[in-house]
């Protein structure tokens, strides 16, 4: 009976560092805005990015300016800030919102774009 209870508990156990593991793999690294800069091309693969919509563009609606948070405690009107291009395949997020979206870099004849499958708002900001 003891070497039944035994088994049930390394199995228990195992399953259970099996599923936390599994969880682990599939997220993506988070980078801010600021980590990016003008270096799009450093990044390969699927990431989170994080940052605020400070715009959206005025010919494409699913494609929005996201600006690092650290450029929020700029209060002065001569802030040198870095706006990265995201194309939102879901509901676009709203100017002030922060947000991290996953996926990737994309080079297009004009540069390259932040393609996300996945937008999540985290915190609103009031830009006005």
């Amino acid at each position: 009976m003891k070497k039944y209870r035994h088994l049930v508990a390394a199995l228990f156990l195992g399953a259970a560092v099996a599923l936390m593991m599994a969880g682990c793999q599939g997220d993506a690294k988070v980078v801010n805005v600021g980590e990016v800069g003008d270096k799009p091309d450093r990044f390969n693969g699927e990431i989170t990015l994080a940052g605020v919509v400070g715009a959206i563009s005025p010919y494409d609606k699913t494609v929005v300016g996201l600006m690092d948070v650290q450029e929020l405690k700029c209060k002065t009107g001569n802030c040198e800030k870095v706006f990265i291009p995201v194309r939102v395949a879901e509901q676009v997020p709203s100017v002030g919102d922060e947000i991290r979206a996953t996926g990737a870099f994309h080079k297009y004849p004009n540069g390259y774009t932040f393609d996300a499958k996945k937008v999540k708002v985290v915190k609103k900001h009031n830009l006005k």
